[in-house]
C-alpha cells in the first residue's frame, strides 16, 4: 500500500498510482491536521498531486526525486510560506 496512516503521519510512498488518489483524499479528511511524510514516494501520478495541490497539508519530508521535489512538493512548500498571517 502506498498510502498509509501511522501514528503522526500520512505516510505516501512507492509508486503511487491513480487508485491511490482516493486513498489520501479519504486520509486527509478524516484527519484535517495531517502532516504527509513523502520522502519515501518513487512516482507520483498526477491524481494523487491534484489532491496534494487542493488540499495542502502540511508536508513533512519530501522525496530526493529532483522532478517531484521541484515541481510538485516546493510548490506545495512555498504556496504554505507565502500564507499571510493572522494576528
Amino acid at each position: 500500500m502506498t498510502v498509509r496512516q501511522t501514528d503522526d503521519a500520512i505516510v505516501l510512498e512507492g509508486r503511487c498510482g491513480v487508485e491511490d488518489a482516493e486513498g489520501l483524499l479519504l486520509a486527509l479528511q478524516e484527519h484535517p491536521g495531517a502532516v504527509v511524510d513523502a520522502a519515501g514516494v518513487q512516482k507520483l501520478h498526477m491524481a494523487v498531486a491534484q489532491i496534494l495541490f487542493a488540499l495542502r497539508p502540511a508536508i513533512r519530508s519530501v522525496p530526493d526525486a529532483p522532478f517531484l521535489e521541484q515541481n510538485i512538493f516546493r510548490p506545495i512548500l512555498s504556496d504554505s510560506d507565502r500564507q499571510p498571517k493572522t494576528a
